[in-house]
């Protein structure tokens, strides 16, 4: 992690204190070997996965609020995998996904700053598919309709790893494309409701 500067952070969801490793800001960059770049991700979008955004801890606010028991759940775009890292604490069969290049290598430092047991993690990029990944009960998403081709490619993904009666929770921080994606999961047969929240709380 010589390449880049990294900051560590305390995080509180529902009264439990959580350790992130993150990066120091959205001015890091480091693609060893250009692996990034091979899959499209840009040198701006590079440090997107290593912040701890708004909507993600909105998100984690959220799910530990549910009832889970005996449901397979699946983060998508997880970046830093706060949610992930809450469910997992909570004795939920989480799976996270992320195609960034290190999203792995953070996960599995977090995973260990809290003293847990690893969580399960599969490469998930929205244009391709993974048929490791299977089907999941519940699937979750934190500010991942930050590009207008997302509405497309993360509904049919949704679609493809989305199990019968499966729910699906995304935050989105109104980047714009939030009526698009609705329209396509509405398309694809899912139902539709959205409440509003204040950051702030």
């Amino acid at each position: 992690m010589e390449h880049y500067q990294t900051r560590d952070e305390t995080i509180t969801v529902s009264d439990i204190d959580y350790q992130i490793h993150s990066l120091k800001d959205r001015q890091q960059f480091h693609d060893h070997d250009q692996l990034a770049e091979k899959l499209g991700i840009s040198s701006a979008s590079w440090p997107l996965f290593g912040v701890v955004w708004p909507a993600s801890r909105v998100l984690a606010a959220t799910v530990c609020l549910l009832e889970l028991e005996g449901k397979r759940v699946l983060e998508i775009g997880c970046g830093l995998a706060l949610s992930s890292i809450v469910l997992h604490k909570m004795g939920v069969d989480i799976t996270a996904s992320d195609y960034h290049p290190l999203a792995r290598e953070f996960l599995d430092n977090n995973v260990l700053n809290n003293k847990l047991l690893p969580i399960k993690f599969q490469t998930g990029n929205w244009e391709t598919d993974n048929p490791l990944l299977g089907e999941f009960d519940l699937i979750i998403g934190s500010d991942v309709l930050y590009e207008p081709a997302h509405a497309e490619s993360v509904s049919q993904f949704i679609d493809c790893h989305a199990g019968l009666d499966a729910e699906v929770l995304i935050v989105d921080p109104n980047r714009g494309n939030r009526a698009s994606f609705t329209r396509k999961m509405i398309a694809l047969g899912y139902i539709h409701d959205f409440e509003r929240f204040d950051v702030h709380d």
